[in-house]
């Protein structure tokens, strides 16, 4: 490359991205994040109603119901990977 070429060509900036072998990983961790959240909103608004520290309960089971997410679809992917592939045509 010459010098005149490099000063008109920025080097590429890092990427925050991750890579691809992340997928699965990525993709549990969006589930789990959203559903866990979800289900804990429903599950305290049953269980104790809309009143007073709704938003406080559903934050504590959040902490838990979370993580218990993440690794329950990290374990339960390639299953349901396999039982997607066996009922949908390629």
């Amino acid at each position: 490359m010459s010098e005149k070429s490099r000063l008109h060509h920025p080097p590429p900036k890092p990427s925050r991205k991750l890579h691809k072998r992340f997928t699965p990983l990525a993709f549990a961790f969006y589930m789990a994040l959203i559903m866990a959240f979800f289900m804990c909103c429903i599950i305290v608004a049953v269980n104790g109603g809309l009143g007073a520290g709704y938003w406080w309960t559903v934050l504590k089971a959040y902490a838990v119901a979370m993580p218990s997410a993440f690794f329950c679809v990290v374990l339960v992917r390639p299953v349901v990977m396999r039982m997607v592939a066996a009922t949908v045509h390629h």
